[in-house]
């Protein structure tokens, strides 16, 4: 199998014509075929993933820890966020964590909530990412392509948010610049869950 198909993708760069317009023309038909014999996954449209849910589907679990009901327990490592339900119990998600560099620890409370939140990263941030060549926009209003998802709750005064994403195969993984990523679907979840108040404990 993997002989024929080296064989098919030879064929066809061999007979991709080399002119300007015929070029464009080949370079169209190419994108067909590579269509046809490696097909994109069914979530995703014009090339973004567009899949809301969460790789790591969220679930009521047994919560032993002596935290009151509604309190917010992110466990970094383990890459899962807890949302203390009461009566020993609680409603556990997969999360998307800070990098290597970029993890913290701490207790605050929430101290604001946004639905499609605009994203404003910070100019730390900003320079950080122009030195590897990438230029990050000043300021990004919200919608389904912002990094910031479809809701956003804001720890304290810190640079730091509970928030969506539009990267949902981050999920379960070490990635961010510090916040904590929530797929679209757990975090709309979640956010009709919260009050602003609400105590956040993170831990490594």
């Amino acid at each position: 199998m993997k002989t024929i198909l080296i064989a098919v993708m030879a064929a066809i760069v061999t007979f991709i014509p080399l002119g300007s317009a015929a070029h464009a023309e080949g370079e169209g038909e190419r994108r067909s075929l590579l269509r046809i014999l490696f097909p994109p996954s069914p979530n995703y449209k014009n090339g973004k993933y567009r899949s809301d849910k969460s790789p790591i589907p969220r679930r009521v679990v047994r919560f032993k820890e002596n935290y009151p009901a509604g309190t917010i327990i992110i466990d970094t490592s383990d890459r899962r966020l807890y949302q203390v339900l009461g009566n020993g119990k609680a409603m556990r998600y997969g999360i998307g964590v800070g990098r290597d560099g970029f993890t913290w620890q701490g207790k605050n409370r929430v101290s604001r909530k946004a639905e499609w939140p605009g994203w404003t990263p910070p100019a730390v941030m900003r320079r950080r990412e122009a030195a590897k060549g990438r230029i990050l926009p000043a300021y990004m209003k919200g919608g389904p392509n912002n990094p910031l998802g479809a809701r956003a709750m804001y720890i304290g005064s810190t640079i730091y948010r509970i928030h969506g994403t539009n990267q949902p195969w981050t999920i379960g993984k070490a990635m961010s610049s510090g916040c904590i990523r929530m797929a679209n679907d757990d975090v709309r979840h979640l956010y009709e869950h919260v009050d602003i108040g609400t105590r956040v404990v993170v831990r490594n």
